[in-house]
């Protein structure tokens, strides 16, 4: 006799089956055959307090555990609360699997409360969008998960209708697709990039999320160090060699002030070797900063280069990995750049970072990287305290340092932080927020509560929308719509069953840093600086 289960459960225990054992969201009506599906196939379903906070959440998950991330939301305005985290996902290249309840088409003819066309919405930001059929679940289910998780990563969002949830199907499921092999290139351009790097004196790699994406890590490291290669990441690839490594440059395109050292040096490659780079991380000081006629570029990438904001000499749509590797096979190393320009570099990056300052920004991020252990796993939100950090904080793996890089949207650190502690509890874990973007997020304390995590909350505290309060000066304008009043954040967090405390200097910042890494709880720390603070910093 054939065993029947439900659409919903097709779609959740495919998704249990790619690895994901939690999902965040907020419950309506709508969605409770869903979550119910999703509890019953081993996937635990956490309530958040915001929907696009829950989205956040699951990112920090996936960043541990490399499953499909998952967010759930009701009808109508639960789930358009979450259009922000999608379109950061689709940027940022994470899969998020959107589960969003609707009604059912012939319902939806004569019913329109709450009604909207949510796949209209999602389409521009997600690689794809369904409205799950009971005839194909299973089919749907796989390609959601293949999309997401192939190629560039990114979101994808299926309408679950009610019925459609509840409807019995055979519970026997087609054969999953299976993922393409990795493929590395062939024939005359792998011959003309071999002989490139044989003969290069001066090459440089700049590597990206694509790389991350693809677990290439080893495969760069080895790859430098073989060649002699200085490494520059992006900032979501921060990590990809530890940054205390002789070649590790750190990240690069988000600090006006990083850029004056480490463009110039890449001006004076004559091998640049691109690996999983993908520009959308990158601000307008690196659009075209080479010459693929007079230099030799190397573009490895998960998919063509429809950004234009830069060319190649060779691009190779490939995986990362693989390809470093058909590069590489069988070349001797030789030394490069013979001027002592790698160990300049470095030398010019920590002076313009510097870490002397008594009290301010660069001191917090100092102390912090100090006291808190070597595998802290640290979050960043959007604004002028992450420009800084981005330099300062220093990954020794990757995925260790999480931000919205691409969309840069603010209140992401908080929830990544709930995130990443769900999935690795014994490990420690630090957000750090300017105050604006704490405020943003401040209810999912309340989830850290619930949930008996213990992350550490920094807020940087200068009552002020401090990047923006910056770019308004030196415009020359008047100042309006970036103040706002000093709030007690310390409060907040023993408010919300926490702990707190208040910082004004180096001491203070190490004792309540030392105390909650011990702590049972959360523990927000606010650590109070000056209006102005990042000036002359990033």
């Amino acid at each position: 006799m054939t065993q029947m289960i439900r659409a919903a459960d097709a779609l959740a225990r495919r998704l249990f089956a790619a690895g994901c054992r939690t999902a965040f969201g907020m419950p309506g009506g709508e969605v409770l055959t869903l979550i119910d599906a999703l509890e019953a196939a081993g996937i635990r379903f956490i309530l958040a307090k915001h929907e696009n906070a829950a989205g956040f959440i699951a990112e920090g998950v996936h960043h541990r555990d490399h499953a499909p991330a998952i967010l759930v939301g009701t009808i109508g305005p639960g789930t358009l609360n979450g259009v922000n985290t999608v379109a950061n996902a689709l940027q940022d290249q994470v899969p998020l699997i959107v589960l969003s309840g609707c009604m059912d088409p012939g319902e939806v003819q004569t019913y329109t409360h709450q009604v909207v066309d949510q796949q209209a919405v999602f389409r521009p930001i997600t690689k794809a969008t369904f409205s799950l059929t009971a005839d194909a679940a299973h089919v749907i289910a796989d390609k959601a998960v293949a999309i997401a998780t192939e190629g560039r990563m990114g979101p994808v969002h299926i309408d679950v209708p009610i019925t459609v949830a509840n409807t019995q199907i055979a519970a026997d499921a087609p054969p999953p697709r299976r993922a393409a092999s990795a493929a590395a290139p062939s024939g005359t351009d792998l011959a003309i990039a071999r002989g490139w790097l044989e003969n290069a004196t001066r090459p440089v790699m700049i590597v990206g999320v694509d790389a991350l994406n693809q677990h290439a890590e080893m495969s760069v490291r080895e790859f430098a160090e073989d060649h002699n290669v200085p490494v520059i990441a992006t900032y979501k690839a921060k990590g990809i060699i530890p940054e205390d490594h002789p070649l590790s440059l750190g990240g690069a395109g988000l600090s006006p002030l990083a850029d004056k050292t480490l463009v110039p040096f890449v001006q004076q490659a004559d091998l640049i070797i691109c690996v999983g780079y993908d520009p959308i991380e990158m601000r307008p000081g690196w659009r075209d900063v080479w010459h693929p006629d007079r230099q030799n570029v190397i573009d490895i990438t998960a998919a063509p280069n429809h950004h234009y904001m830069h060319q190649s000499t060779l691009n190779f749509v490939t995986d990362c990995a693989a390809t470093l590797g058909a590069l590489s096979d069988g070349l001797d190393g030789r030394d490069t750049w013979a001027g002592g320009e790698i160990d300049a570099v470095k030398a010019a990056l920590a002076k313009a970072f510097s870490t002397d300052e008594d009290w301010g920004p660069a001191a917090i991020i100092d102390t912090c990287r100090k006291v808190l252990p070597r595998d802290t796993i640290a979050s960043a939100d959007s604004g002028a305290h992450r420009i800084l950090l981005s330099q300062m904080w220093e990954c020794y793996a990757p995925r260790e340092l999480m931000q919205s890089s691409a969309l840069c949207t603010m209140g992401c650190a908080v929830p990544m932080a709930i995130g990443a502690k769900i999935a690795e509890p014994k490990r420690p874990v630090v957000s750090f927020s300017g105050d604006a973007g704490f405020l943003m997020v401040a209810g999912e304390l309340a989830t850290a509560a619930e949930l008996d995590l213990n992350p550490i909350f920094v807020v940087f505290v200068d009552a002020s929308l401090a990047l923006i309060e910056k770019k308004q000066r030196e415009r020359q304008l008047a100042n309006h719509g970036v103040d706002f009043a000093q709030h007690n954040f310390a409060a907040m967090g023993v408010a919300f069953g926490g702990a707190g405390v208040t910082v004004r200097s180096r001491a203070g910042l190490e004792k309540a840093l030392t105390k909650a890494l011990q702590a049972e709880t959360f523990t927000v720390i606010a650590a109070v600086i000056d209006r102005g603070a990042y000036d002359g910093r990033i």
